[in-house]
């Protein structure tokens, strides 16, 4: 398995020159572009890495599947969906336009920007930093990682850049969709995408949820197994942004990606996968993480369709 993951990462490592880093929150800019990683976890536990598998990288977007999951756990779904939508969206995942042309105005779903902010909103706990520690806490179960944690400097960077997530954030208030101080909010929301991640961490996570939220090393389960089966749902439908019907036809497997450069795919029953690489295309993206995981795909035959 590793020799395949090597020969997929070196025929696919010429597109990282065709990507460009996240530029919009400067810590994000710091990272090199031609680097390139992968991990996979089979339902055996047996544990494949190529390349660079053990880059440190800030897990952005690639949160929300995991806050959608605690959100779906902490409360009602009838509540849930009330407040953010099942749709995609067909927007980039910043956009704040259908906020307002939207006849609901709910955030289309929980995988672009403000349907995270709403569903961030949902966690349960008394403060912030109750929240903060039971979020932590999740991630690292999933992780199986103690040593998960938030990268601060990415954190300040993107408070300080974050004016487009405030926006949305005062629009959701405004409509009725969150509640309380939105400053503490988006503090809950920009700690979460800050979370510092390698590809074994993401295929951790991955193989967690392809196994429909049971631990495969304890048995012990982690997540529901119905909210496992809608977060996969949001991945196929809305996880790699407004490009998500053209990987699901190429590639066919729950995935969901992050600006950091983080993709993690999730093949029920079979394995989990965690790709790295910072190089986007102009949806935001891996721009080479797409392509190897769509020949690791055809190679493998994971194409759940």
């Amino acid at each position: 398995m590793e020799k395949i993951l090597e020969e997929v990462l070196n025929s696919n490592r010429k597109y990282t020159n065709y990507g460009q880093v996240a530029g919009y929150i400067p810590e994000l800019k710091k990272a090199k572009r031609d680097d390139l990683g992968i991990c996979v976890i089979d339902k055996d536990n047996n544990i494949y890495k190529a390349g660079n598998w053990d880059t440190k990288f800030t897990i952005q977007s690639v949160s929300k599947i995991v806050v959608l999951a605690m959100a779906l756990m902490d409360n009602d779904w009838q509540y849930v969906f009330s407040k953010v939508g099942k749709e995609p969206s067909g927007d980039p995942f910043n956009s704040i336009m259908k906020l307002e042309t939207n006849d609901t105005k709910k955030p289309s779903n929980p995988m672009i920007n403000a349907g995270a902010i709403v569903t961030t909103s949902l966690i349960k706990g008394a403060s912030l930093e109750e929240k903060e520690e039971r979020m932590l806490k999740f991630f690292r179960k999933l992780a199986k990682n103690d040593n998960l944690g938030i990268n601060y400097d990415v954190y300040k960077s993107e408070k300080m850049t974050g004016d487009r997530n405030r926006a949305m954030a005062y629009l959701l208030r405004n409509d009725g969709f969150i509640q309380g101080d939105v400053e503490e909010l988006l503090d809950l929301y920009f700690k979460q995408c800050s979370i510092e991640v390698d590809t074994l961490d993401l295929a951790r996570i991955g193989v967690n949820l392809a196994s429909y939220g049971v631990d495969i090393e304890t048995g012990e389960r982690i997540i529901d197994e119905k909210v496992s089966r809608i977060v996969k749902t949001f991945m196929v439908t809305c996880g790699m942004y407004d490009a998500s019907g053209e990987f699901a036809i190429k590639v066919g497997i729950p995935a969901k990606s992050g600006v950091g450069g983080g993709i993690l795919a999730s093949v029920p029953n079979t394995m989990g996968i965690g790709v790295y690489g910072p190089a986007l295309d102009k949806k935001g993206n891996s721009i080479a993480g797409i392509k190897i995981l769509e020949e690791l795909s055809q190679k493998l035959e994971l194409n759940i369709f």
